[in-house]
């Protein structure tokens, strides 16, 4: 298997290649050259796997590059019940993401049993892994640099402290985060960890890692790496996800299933529109944003028009306050038939005037690629929040709310929908306790989060800035 740049390039890389590099060389994203096909009898054998099992079936067709046995190792080191250990009553941790019916026809995908307690975990935990092993095997250093809106920050920074030539530098919306986000990333004081706070909002933040991505000479001088979404590794891990899902709700491979998503950056959905790619029998993908709702208007209309840093709005879901989709770009390279030079028009539209419209490709938005999409409000969160505790005894968090509002209002007879977990409930408590007149239950090893030592330092929304600071605590390149 190999990439190519949703710009045009096409140098022949590995999964190997791309996993160290972030934005590919013409500042585009990787993608593979073509997308492996599972045979109805394929997935017959692929029911009944545990998870490992399915991520070595669907990992392998990707990582092509890794030995098979090496790549199994990894994931057999990453997915493992000590590891993804946090999640509630009647939750198999050695399921690593357990499917839990709220009601008749309409399930949860726990996805927050993880070390930060969200769904990101299960790819940084992988991700980790295979970083230590690319480097290990060149003797090299790679310095991440990421950007967060709450929870891809404590995921990737719980997944790489410690490992061996790796340094992350984390930047993050200076006072944007929940206190239990905030405090789960800067209370760590491991000396490859380095948080950042920027201040802005969290699309400043992925501006700076963009630029500093295309900065072709610095980046190679320093050895910059991401663990944002826009890393394939982590899409392709995400992809596993909805494989366990369908196989855990279904008996057989002919049965209609939705998912509910909630999204900002498009990461998580795009790996459920690359699996639906793959084969897997998904009826509709179901976008749901919150009141920053840029995607919400580019799927019901085909015009993409982000906002501006002043125009983002800082909401109870808080992890989706993003209006700049980085993950978009992967999905609008297939909706214009894998056509670079149309991509790059695109792009350089919302470079000139804010915006593209590709509204004549409304309907193969919705009928040959299942998206539908909607929106939801903070009294929608906590009614949601509210309801389901009272009707299906669970607790769920507001992003998980958002998915749950906008699911429901495409739910199909004789369609199962499973709305995607975000992150457990105590990394929202003020939300929780407005909804439901309690804290939110929260693991015993983060009792607590909020009072420990903290380190970080706060930096205004500066490239130059931060390319300082990579320079003075990163790591030489070896």
């Amino acid at each position: 298997m190999n990439y190519v740049s949703t710009r045009g390039h096409d140098g022949g890389d590995t999964f190997v290649d791309i996993l160290l590099g972030g934005l590919m060389p013409d500042g585009g994203l990787a993608v593979p050259s073509s997308y492996p096909v599972f045979t109805d009898t394929e997935l017959a054998t692929m029911r009944g796997m545990g998870y490992r099992d399915l991520a070595v079936q669907v990992l392998s067709r990707y990582a092509t590059d890794i030995p098979a046995d090496t790549l199994r190792e990894l994931i057999d080191r990453t997915y493992t019940a000590q590891v993804f250990c946090n999640g509630r009553p009647g939750e198999r941790a050695e399921d690593i993401t357990p499917v839990v019916d709220l009601e008749p026809g309409l399930s949860i995908l726990a996805l927050s049993n993880g070390p930060s307690l969200a769904f990101k975990d299960i790819a940084l935990q992988l991700l980790g892994n295979l970083f230590e092993y690319a480097l290990a095997a060149d003797g090299l250093t790679l310095n991440i640099l990421g950007a967060t809106s709450g929870d891809t920050g404590s995921s990737a920074e719980y997944a790489m402290r410690g490992k061996r030539g790796i340094s992350v530098f984390m930047l993050s919306p200076h006072g944007k985060m929940s206190a239990f986000q905030t405090a789960q990333m800067f209370s760590l004081l491991d000396p490859n960890i380095h948080n950042i706070a920027v201040r802005g909002v969290f699309d400043d933040c992925q501006d700076i890692v963009k630029a500093v991505s295309n900065d072709l000479a610095f980046k190679t001088a320093q050895r910059i790496g991401t663990v944002n979404s826009i890393n394939w590794a982590r899409v392709a891990a995400q992809i596993v996800y909805y494989f366990a899902a369908y196989f855990a709700v279904t008996d057989r491979n002919d049965q209609p299933v939705s998912f509910s998503v909630p999204s900002g950056n498009f990461g998580n959905i795009c790996a459920g529109h690359i699996a639906r790619q793959m084969g897997l029998p998904i009826h509709r993908l179901i976008l749901a944003t919150n009141e920053n709702d840029v995607l919400n208007e580019f799927i019901a209309t085909g015009i993409y028009r982000p906002r501006t840093s002043a125009q983002t709005r800082q909401t109870s879901s808080p992890s989706m306050d993003i209006s700049k989709a980085s993950n978009l770009e992967r999905f609008v390279f297939d909706l214009v038939d894998r056509d670079p030079d149309h991509l790059r028009a695109l792009w350089a539209d919302v470079d000139r005037t804010g915006s593209f419209d590709l509204s004549d490709r409304r309907h193969a938005i919705h009928e040959r690629f299942g998206f539908v999409s909607g929106t939801s409000s903070h009294a929608d969160r906590v009614a949601t929040i509210r309801d389901t505790a009272m009707r299906a005894k669970r607790q769920i968090d507001p992003h998980t709310a958002d998915g749950v509002f906008v699911g429901r209002q495409f739910r199909e007879p004789g369609v199962r929908l499973v709305c995607l977990e975000t992150a457990l409930p105590a990394k929202f408590a003020e939300t929780i306790e407005e909804a439901l007149g309690t804290a939110p239950d929260r693991p015993a090893a983060f009792a607590d989060i909020e009072s420990r030592p903290q380190r970080f330092e706060v930096v205004d929304a500066d490239v130059d800035v931060i390319k300082q600071i990579i320079v003075r605590d990163g790591l030489s390149a070896g």
